[in-house]
């Protein structure tokens, strides 16, 4: 196939060339607007974590491109524009499509104004919104700081190639509590609650999980509640469709509206709109479990275990070197 050489304009290209054989235009969509607060300093995103100084992101982009994806969108922010594209966007553009949106706390519905005093913008729904008119595939959503592990991709490919032209049909891999959580403090998971047939029945947006002697728990002000820590949780991976954005762009507004006054904090999350289309009736989700462990770079003290299991995997040949 021909490498489509892009430049940074911001718009998305169809490429050139086709495999006709099970072939479908998917596209990985990396949200990387976080500012990184919990890091501590710098940008955690464009932090080197590999033996040849590859970032998180550059594992994720290998392993989707294996698994069959062939477009990449990057949601950041604007002022990480130059950086993010000295670092990454660049040497991506030789390889694949790429395009960029936006995730600005200004970016609002008529009639919508932010606070002056709120400082991020509105979460992970908001983030993929900012994806309407570039992304019009099927999709897969990431986090820029995590690593997935391989298996992850192939499940999210291969549902999205099996439900071509399917509206409401939805896929999340599934990840074990356990193998999600931090050495070095709380994090955030949306735990799931998942049906006979495989398919999710809701997923709780859950925050200040954290691993304990028997276990897991939440812990808030001091109270820590136990969490099973075999329960199934999203990781911000979902394999979903364009609708979804219709979905997003349609239910933001009525977010908007419900916030308290005075509210500068409340985040419109992916979880929390899926779990809404499911108990409407609007959307399936199929949960498929994986066994791989996440882990990434939440706090600024996960870079030395995060540098270390990547040398593992490239000593084992998960990898090669160069990536």
């Amino acid at each position: 196939f021909f490498f489509v050489f892009f430049s940074h304009a911001k718009k998305l290209s169809k490429r050139k060339t086709r495999n006709e054989v099970n072939f479908m235009d998917t596209t990985l969509v990396v949200l990387a607007a976080g500012i990184g607060s919990r890091f501590g300093k710098g940008i955690k995103q464009l932090e080197p974590v590999g033996p040849g100084g590859e970032i998180i992101m550059d594992y994720s982009i290998h392993d989707a491109l294996e698994a069959g994806f062939n477009r990449v969108v990057f949601i950041i922010r604007h002022d990480l524009y130059d950086d993010f594209y000295e670092m990454i966007g660049r040497r991506m553009e030789k390889i694949c499509p790429v395009a960029y949106a936006f995730q600005e706390k200004t970016d609002l519905p008529q009639g919508f104004a932010c606070p002056p005093e709120r400082k991020k913008p509105f979460g992970t729904g908001h983030a993929v919104l900012a994806c309407r008119g570039i992304v019009n595939d099927p999709f897969l959503v990431i986090n820029a700081d995590d690593y997935y592990g391989k298996e992850c991709f192939r499940i999210a490919h291969d549902f999205l190639l099996a439900h071509e032209g399917a509206k409401g049909e939805y896929c999340m891999p599934g990840f074990i509590l356990e193998n999600t959580l931090s050495e070095n403090g709380a994090v955030t998971r949306g735990i799931c609650r998942v049906n006979a047939d495989g398919y999710l029945s809701g997923v709780t947006e859950t925050g200040g999980l954290i691993r304990i002697k028997d276990g897991a728990a939440t812990e808030k002000d001091g109270v820590q509640t136990p969490v099973d820590p075999r329960a199934i949780v999203s990781m911000n991976m979902w394999a979903l469709t364009p609708d979804f954005i219709d979905e997003l762009e349609k239910n933001f507004p009525a977010f908007l509206a419900g916030l308290p006054e005075g509210d500068i904090k409340s985040e419109y999350m992916l979880p929390s709109e899926i779990d809404r289309m499911i108990k409407s009736g609007r959307a399936r989700v199929r949960a498929i479990p994986t066994h791989d462990k996440w882990f990434g770079v939440t706090y600024h003290e996960d870079k030395e275990s995060v540098v270390r299991a990547f040398r593992a995997l490239h000593e084992a040949g998960v990898y090669h070197e160069p990536l």
